[in-house]
């Protein structure tokens, strides 16, 4: 029946099976099981023995806490295109020189991977397999053979059990698929790499719970169209969530950027607007360069535009410049651009923001050998930010002399530290 006759909703009927015996579950389950037999911590034994495989990149392995752990599950998510696929067969062909390796993909044909691993070099390695397969019954199956140390599934949205009638993609659907995948994995002692879609707002697609099921999420985070592509582990049971690996799309591949401070600030003229920050990815120093743009508002409304930068943390900033510095900016439009694609989360970026946009406003430049950090307070004090040292140390490394920073506990005189955010402004724009 399409439409219940009690509510008149269409497609609104659950099939349910009745219970056995006239006992609903919870008295069945009041009946049934037996007794745990808990151990004491100290009788639990642990495996020293257990070795990463390593991915063939040291800033992956990083993220990943070490490499990729026998047993694990990684769940890879990011947006279409941004190339996941490329990379995770680029870590399937250097594991597959000593490791028996399952790629299963449920999006793309053999042909198709075959010319992408012709493309990376990858398919020349006797012991990477393939398979296009969207059953997780079958693949379930394979990972409990115990023939594969790592298994990569493309991707997890694609999957379906035969038992539940939904389409692949559905709540139910990814929630089964992958407590089958993982049930394997563990009693294998496989790792196992998921890929998972994402949402127009970035999430992850599916339930909350398969990011709740898995050892480690890893986000791939950046423009697909060019500059830099940033892992970074959003949940790690086994390392920290402060690292990130930051690479480069080349027609061979993914590359880990050695230097990405140089090659970001490689083509840069210091022109108004301008300002090199010291921020950090991870735990990783880098310098970058946020550009402003100020023009008089063709219209009454004036328009604030961010690439890089959280727009709300903008327009306060803007609030803070206006109301703390003799700077009118209630009729100019600002665009803000952090250069190389990446994506500022850093407090410290507060500074250079507003050293740029006053930079753009008043026609003035900072000098090429500054670089600038530093968290703002509403009241336009500049607050002390962390790892200034690893900030300093980066920026010596390329030749920069002074660092407009917080003044407060510092003692290196490398920084000209600034109390509030209109004496910086007075000091050091030119």
């Amino acid at each position: 029946m399409g439409k219940c006759d009690n509510c008149g909703e269409w497609n609104t009927l659950v099939e349910q099976a009745a219970p056995s015996q006239g006992k609903s579950v919870v008295a069945k389950s009041a009946s049934s099981g037996s007794v745990l037999v808990p151990q004491t911590m100290q009788s639990i034994v642990v495996e020293e023995s257990v070795k990463r495989m390593a991915t063939g990149y040291s800033d992956l392995d990083a993220v990943l806490g070490g490499g990729i752990l026998p047993g694990g599950v990684v769940l890879m998510a990011g947006q279409p295109g941004i190339g996941k696929s490329t990379l995770l067969l680029q870590v399937a062909s250097e594991i597959g020189k000593a490791n028996t390796v399952l790629y299963a993909s449920g999006e793309e044909s053999a042909s198709q991977v075959k010319l992408r691993a012709e493309r990376l070099g990858a398919n020349t390695r006797e012991q990477l397999h393939f398979v296009a397969s969207t059953s997780a019954d079958d693949i379930a199956a394979t990972i409990r053979s115990g023939a594969y140390k790592l298994v990569i599934i493309d991707s997890i949205q694609t999957l379906s059990l035969d038992e539940i009638t939904s389409a692949p993609g559905t709540v139910s659907q990814i929630t089964n698929s992958s407590n089958v995948i993982i049930r394997a994995a563990k009693e294998a002692g496989a790792a196992v790499v998921l890929v998972g879609h994402v949402t127009k707002e970035g999430s992850i697609a599916g339930p909350k719970v398969l990011e709740h099921l898995v050892d480690v999420v890893l986000q791939f985070e950046g423009d697909r169209y060019g500059g830099f592509k940033v892992v970074r582990a959003v949940k790690n049971r086994f390392g920290s969530t402060n690292e990130a690996a930051i690479f480069e799309m080349y027609e061979q591949g993914l590359r880990v950027v050695e230097n990405p401070s140089a090659a970001l600030l490689a083509e840069r003229q210091n022109a108004d607007g301008s300002v090199v920050m010291a921020t950090l990815e991870g735990t990783r120093p880098l310098l970058v360069e946020i550009q402003a743009l100020v023009n008089p508002t063709s219209f009454g409304y004036p328009k604030r535009t961010a690439s890089g930068f959280d727009l709300n943390r903008l327009n306060l900033l803007i609030a803070v410049l206006e109301r703390r510095t003799k700077l009118n900016l209630s009729d100019k439009d600002i665009y803000i651009n952090v250069v190389g694609g990446l994506k500022l989360n850093d407090p410290a970026a507060d500074l250079a923001i507003c050293m740029a946009i006053a930079s753009a406003a008043a026609g003035k430049r900072l000098d090429d050998e500054i670089v600038v950090f530093g968290e703002i307070g509403l009241g336009g004090e500049i607050r002390s930010v962390h790892s200034a040292e690893r900030r300093i140390s980066e920026a010596k490394k390329l030749g920069f002399t002074k660092a407009i920073a917080p003044k407060f506990g510092q003692k290196d005189s490398f920084i000209k530290g600034v109390g509030d955010l209109r004496q910086a402004l007075i000091d050091y724009l030119q």
